[in-house]
């Protein structure tokens, strides 16, 4: 923790994570949220969690798109896709948890360049961002948004003109 001198007599309490600064007057305390902007390498902890595929619209012709073969597409389906999300602050472990075991895990921190790796086990690199408290990253084929929504983790990606809209809920 850390105090500053604002004024004679008056002090703020600069708290790391936190958004709200404090007056420290000789009786009271009053929070003042608007003294200063927010710390940038603040996010907020909602992607953190375990979540199921609840729902999912074009997935067929997403994957089509994306050269998977039918008979994947077919067993793939119906299958409940689990997202596991841990976060802390701007890092981020984002793991996918496919039928047969395969799972595919990538590490992040917001705005800095990372190694990442598709389901396919193709290797890039990118650069996860958050906007509006919507993380996008650009996949060698596609365009990948995740959000909090209602309580549920909505995906969208898209390749070209072509979506796939995924929605899950925690469990």
């Amino acid at each position: 923790m850390q105090m500053k001198e604002v004024a004679r007599d008056v002090k703020y309490i600069n708290r790391e994570y936190s958004w709200s600064q404090y007056l420290a007057l000789s009786s009271a305390c009053l929070s003042i949220s608007d003294l200063t902007s927010p710390p940038t390498n603040t996010t907020k902890m909602a992607f953190a969690g375990r979540w199921e595929t609840e729902t999912q619209e074009g997935y067929d012709a997403f994957c089509k798109v994306l050269g998977i073969p039918d008979d994947v597409i077919e067993r793939g389906r119906d299958y409940k896709l689990i997202t596991e999300v841990t976060q802390d602050g701007n890092d981020f472990t984002w793991t996918l948890l496919y039928p047969a075991n395969a799972k595919v895990t990538n590490k992040f921190t917001i705005g800095k360049e990372a190694d990442m790796e598709t389901i396919g086990g193709k290797k890039f690199k990118a650069t996860v961002q958050m906007e509006g408290g919507k993380i996008s990253v650009t996949f060698p084929n596609y365009h990948h948004t995740s959000e909090i929504s209602g309580g549920k983790l909505i995906e969208t990606s898209k390749a070209g003109s072509v979506v796939l809209k995924r929605i899950s809920k925690k469990i």
